[in-house]
């Protein structure tokens, strides 16, 4: 089993390999790590010890200073070095770089030469070494006005503002998830590495961006529809928008219910694209669920009887939860990296419809039990 550290695990790229590393304990066992580790030295060289792998996230993006900017991104790679040699450890080192090393910028000058810091010290100590070239990375759980445009583009959007394009240009993106997928895969077969350049998953406009992000508010946010979604970059945009909403204030979502005597009609869903669509009777007491998914867009309906929807993202101890009654339909939708269950609450027989955008498949179910 290999022990992986990962500088900057507090990060945006960093919480989602921390996540995607956790669904594989039969694999890799991850060691913790804490910013404070770059201020005690000691603390740092019992970290790179116990490291089979590191995988170095940790840096400043932006600051209002250039020099503190590129003074701390080479620190924290001259304090690794310093405890590798210290602690007579050669473990592979992976390093997340960015394509701006080709721009001569502050920013990638300092990832540049932290890249270059310790590939150097790889090479002294006969170590494995990736140097990641990354692209503009967006997907779910960024920070806005930080990690990415699209991060700041979802936050106004969800905040019901138009957002404004200052050049628009076009940008090689990858979605995070994509990202993590070669970070594992490059963890799994060590080599030296000086450069490994990152292939990015799509070249749009930004004006392009912000007119699919708008589309998505007006069938999804306005109109409660799923969008069109024919492409993977489509809906990895749409999830990583959906991650950004206000869950509290944004579910539960009120059907329109239309009754005369003959009884009453809902309209659940109009669809921009298919999947499967399911009912299940629950009897009082009983809880369903206690799963969550990556990339899945789903749907619970209560149609009948009374339920406690409860959602938690899996690497939070905050609990959301929603009641539901059938005498009020509405709906709750479930967001990716969330585990999620429903249970009912009533004394009669709970009425619930689902609808998911995919056909289940189980050999990529995409479905990972954990409680809620």
């Amino acid at each position: 089993m290999k022990r992986i550290g990962v500088t900057g695990s507090n990060g945006f790229i960093g919480i989602h390999l921390l996540n995607s590393l956790k669904q594989c304990q039969d694999e890799f066992c991850i060691v913790p790590f804490d910013r404070s580790f770059f201020d005690d030295q000691e603390l740092l060289v019992g970290f790179v010890r116990d490291c089979d792998v590191i995988v170095h996230l940790a840096g400043i993006n932006r600051h209002e200073s250039e020099e503190i900017l590129l003074n701390a991104n080479l620190g924290f790679a001259n304090s690794l070095v310093n405890a590798l040699v210290e602690a007579k450890s050669s473990p592979h080192i992976i390093i997340s770089s960015s394509v701006q090393e080709e721009l001569g910028n502050t920013y990638g000058n300092a990832k540049k030469l932290s890249r270059e810091i310790l590939r150097d010290w790889a090479a002294r100590a006969d170590a494995p070494f990736t140097g990641a070239l990354i692209p503009n990375v967006f997907g779910p759980f960024g920070k806005p006005y930080y990690n990415s445009f699209i991060a700041t583009f979802c936050d106004q959007i969800t905040n019901n503002n138009i957002p404004e394009i200052i050049v628009d240009t076009e940008v090689h993106l990858i979605y995070v998830q994509d990202l993590v997928d070669i970070l594992l895969r490059e963890i799994r077969t060590p080599a030296f590495k000086p450069i490994l350049e990152i292939p990015s998953s799509k070249t749009i406009k930004v004006s392009d961006v912000c007119s699919q992000l708008l589309y998505f508010k007006n069938e999804y946010f306005d109109s409660g529809n799923i969008p069109s979604l024919t492409t993977s970059f489509d809906l990895n945009l749409f999830n990583t928008l959906r991650s950004f909403i206000d869950l509290k204030a944004f579910f539960p979502r009120r059907y329109k219910l239309h009754t005369d005597a003959r009884g009453s009609f809902v309209e659940l869903v109009q669809l921009g694209v298919g999947g499967q669509v399911s009912f299940s009777t629950t009897v009082p007491g009983i809880t369903r669920g206690n799963h969550y998914h990556t990339r899945k867009v789903e749907r619970f309906s209560v149609i009948r009887g009374k339920a406690r929807i409860q959602m938690r993202r899996i690497d939070s101890d905050s609990i959301f939860s929603f009641d539901l009654n059938g005498e009020e339909p509405s709906f709750v939708d479930m967001p990716i990296w969330y585990t999620h269950n429903i249970k009912n609450i009533g004394n009669d027989i709970l009425y619930t419809v689902f609808w998911i955008n995919e056909i289940y498949n189980p050999e990529d179910s995409d479905t990972y039990f954990m409680e809620v």
